[in-house]
């Protein structure tokens, strides 16, 4: 069994273990199922990119924008960013 694994290349496994080999050897199904369904297109953003002209709205991102507003005016938004080393040092320094 040994010697015709190596002639055929295959792996020798005498215990009979589960092995990934079986799925690791198979096609990969990514690009059959892509190509079966059409691209997608419909989005407010490809939209906007394809018609820079035209004024889109997209109602959940107005949410979005409008929730965050919110949130920042309760200071309950995203902390400001720290600054570096050499910034802070830059405006600790009192003259």
């Amino acid at each position: 069994m040994r010697v015709q694994c190596r002639v055929f290349d295959t792996s020798y496994n005498p215990e009979r273990l589960r092995a990934g080999t079986r799925i690791l050897h198979q096609r990969l199904r990514g690009p059959a199922v892509v190509s079966y369904y059409p691209p997608r297109i419909g989005t407010i953003r490809q939209l906007r990119s394809l018609y820079p002209e035209h004024e889109l709205f997209d109602d959940d991102e107005e949410d979005w924008v409008e929730h965050l507003n919110l949130a920042n005016s309760r200071g309950k938004g995203a902390p400001k960013k720290r600054r570096s080393a050499a910034e802070s040092k830059k405006f600790t320094k009192k003259k």
